[in-house]
């Protein structure tokens, strides 16, 4: 299925526009983090506790926000959870489960019933948020290990370079809005991370079948020439993704929809690095290699 035939967009040229819109989400993402003293980290990562009540009917979230604000619990993330009638409590409480039953129905005048409840301490927190880091660093750096022996550590560095770039944009829009991160995101961010190198090398196999094909034309040529032959495989690709992504986001749930908000993020960051990052920087690196030649 072909959307575009034949066309010749100098993608390389408007290389330096794109680099400035990048550096501002990204300045923009990490003024947001510095003023807000680092990304909004749910209990998976600062210790708390999860209570899922099921009442008789159906609740109205922000009111029961605000009667939990009231009582003690400030700063409770509250979602529908299964059916309008059941609800998932997310709170920085710490103290016994009892304890914790007995507040919420000293604070909550309807009737309901517990149906679970869920605790993580303090410093399992801490090595979660450990763990969830180490995982994205050590997937970037395998990345690196695989491109270079792929291709060579050029294609590599421009890989890298785009996978931090959408990391960091979505991880910025996440604090620009006052998302919570917790492991759901972290598989978002994970998941971006390999739908964004799928594209990257479908585009670096391409830029490498036209360097012999072209062998006469610069390297500029040939990378325009191989952005707009995967044109249409791109937009296509990112298209049906975001369409299931987006019925995630709609249809899913609460409980998945900042899991789907991250992908959709991810998918317009990623189709994006894969033309405007990451074969810039492999230019780059290229370039200054043969000027020392």
């Amino acid at each position: 299925m072909r959307i575009f035939n034949k066309t010749n967009i100098d993608f390389v040229g408007k290389s330096a526009i794109a680099k400035f819109l990048s550096m501002a989400l990204i300045i923009a993402g990490l003024a947001s983090l510095v003023m807000k003293g680092g990304p909004a980290l749910s209990i998976d990562f600062t210790g708390g506790t999860i209570a899922q009540l099921q009442f008789n009917n159906a609740v109205d979230v922000s009111e029961l926000r605000s009667t939990l604000a009231e009582n003690g619990f400030e700063s409770s993330e509250i979602i529908t959870f299964g059916s309008p009638n059941e609800v998932l409590i997310k709170t920085q409480f710490s103290g016994a489960n009892s304890e914790l039953e007995s507040n919420l129905r000293t604070a909550i005048k309807s009737e309901f019933q517990v149906r679970r409840v869920e605790s993580v301490g303090p410093k399992i927190g801490k090595e979660l948020q450990s763990d969830a880091l180490s995982a994205i660093l050590l997937s970037l750096l395998l990345i690196l290990v695989y491109i270079s022996f792929r291709f060579d550590r050029f294609y590599a560095y421009g890989s890298v370079v785009a996978l931090i770039h959408d990391v960091l944009i979505t991880m910025g829009v996440f604090s620009l809005l006052s998302i919570e991160i917790d492991l759901t995101i972290v598989a978002a961010f994970l998941t971006i991370v390999g739908y964004s190198l799928n594209d990257t090398i479908v585009v670096f196999d391409r830029i490498r079948e036209n360097v012999i094909k072209h062998a006469r034309e610069s390297l500029d040529t040939i990378v325009n020439i191989s952005l707009n032959s995967t044109l249409g495989r791109t937009v296509v690709t990112s298209l049906t993704t975001f369409v299931v992504v987006l019925s995630l986001f709609l249809f899913g749930g609460e409980v998945i929809k900042n899991f789907a908000f991250a992908l959709i993020v991810g998918i317009f960051v990623g189709t994006y690095s894969s033309i405007y990052v990451a074969s810039p920087v492999m230019m780059y690196f290229e370039k200054k290699a043969l000027a020392k030649k």
